[in-house]
């Protein structure tokens, strides 16, 4: 790899919390994190879950948005993670913060108004148990929003659509646990007992390289790629150079599902 291309990607993977961070504040992330905030309907005096909350990004939006009177319940099994979103929402005593993991909700039958989970079920074992979890801890009509993406959608241009075809195939059969757990978020939430009134497809556009691959990381996960026996060394260089030299077009969909016990 020629040093023109490495300089455009990063090359070191940033902290999970980093990662998180970053993402939340990008114009892609503020956007679905902003239809989500809009389909949870949150007022004053609910209680809301945030489960696999993480660095506490979304915590104090969800802090305002019920105050007075109500509580925010933060989820997550790592613990650097909750110390992260500890920091972040010192100035909102409604906030808790609990260590579990999804399968198993530290919480009573019918505990909460709201839930929200986003971009956990991708990485989960099992996204039906978490569904049933969630459907539990949820009080007769309370709402569930969910946020993930279909990895399936990720398109990136490249001048041999082949290239772009095996990179996505690595993403989806050796990077992500649950790849297509986009599109089947709403089969899942109805037979975990949900109603789902709304699926709300959010579509992120990438025209600049860096952004993207702050997303992305598209030279560590070329490597991977290569060393997966998707790319070859050759194929994976000229992969690499297109995206770092070449007009940049990439995107993919993510599903805001809305789901009402």
């Amino acid at each position: 790899m020629t040093s023109s291309v490495s300089s455009v990607f990063e090359t070191a993977k940033p902290a999970s919390a980093d990662y998180l961070t970053r993402l939340a504040a990008s114009d892609a992330g503020r956007d679905y994190k902003g239809r989500m905030q809009d389909a949870l309907g949150l007022r004053a005096g609910l209680t809301v879950l945030d489960a696999g909350c993480g660095p506490g990004t979304d915590l104090p939006a969800l802090a305002e948005a019920v105050a007075p009177g109500g509580t925010v319940i933060g989820v997550d099994r790592d613990q650097e993670m909750l110390d992260a979103a500890a920091a972040r929402t010192a100035a909102h005593p409604c906030v808790e913060l609990r260590r579990a993991d999804v399968h198993a909700l530290p919480l009573d039958d019918a505990a909460v108004d709201r839930a929200r989970t986003d971009r956990v079920l991708q990485w989960v074992d099992d996204p039906a148990r978490a569904l049933a979890e969630f459907h539990r801890v949820l009080r007769p009509g309370g709402r569930l929003v969910m946020g993930e993406p279909d990895w399936d959608t990720l398109a990136v241009d490249h001048p041999d659509p082949a290239l772009s075809r095996a990179y996505t195939r690595h993403v989806t059969e050796r990077v992500i646990r649950n790849p297509a757990i986009g599109r089947q978020l709403a089969r899942l939430a109805t037979d975990a007992g949900f109603r789902v009134p709304d699926v709300i497809p959010a579509t992120q556009v990438f025209r600049d390289v860096r952004t993207a691959d702050r997303v992305f990381g598209f030279e560590r996960t070329t490597r991977r790629a290569v060393e997966a026996g998707h790319l070859t060394e050759d194929q994976a260089a000229e992969w690499l150079d297109h995206l770092a030299h070449g007009p940049f077009f990439a995107s993919a969909t993510l599903y805001v599902v809305v789901a009402e016990a």
